[in-house]
């Protein structure tokens, strides 16, 4: 309704912002159920979400070269890796 008839936004400006909303309940669906996965759908949601924060940015006017661009992820990748954490030691063995 705001895009509708408040805000004067473009069709791919309204497009990219809702794919940044749709990425941040991505977002808070991963943390919400990374019981049931071990957290490991958390780092492919933050991905996901720095990559719509990125297009959004690219089309509100934020000029970026590809390089740019890639390093932002690669640096979004490292810092999720470090924080969601993995199950790197076996379960005990049921007796």
């Amino acid at each position: 309704m705001l895009t509708a008839f408040v805000l004067p936004l473009t069709q791919e400006q309204v497009g990219a912002l809702n794919a940044i909303f749709a990425a941040a309940i991505g977002v808070w669906t991963a943390i919400v159920t990374r019981a049931a996965d071990g957290g490991s759908s958390i780092h492919s949601a933050v991905l996901g979400f720095a990559q719509a924060a990125i297009t959004v940015a690219l089309v509100f006017g934020l000029a970026l070269s590809d390089e740019q661009t890639a390093a932002i992820m690669a640096f979004v990748a490292m810092a999720a890796s470090m924080f969601v954490r993995q199950n790197v030691s076996p379960k005990p063995a049921v007796r």
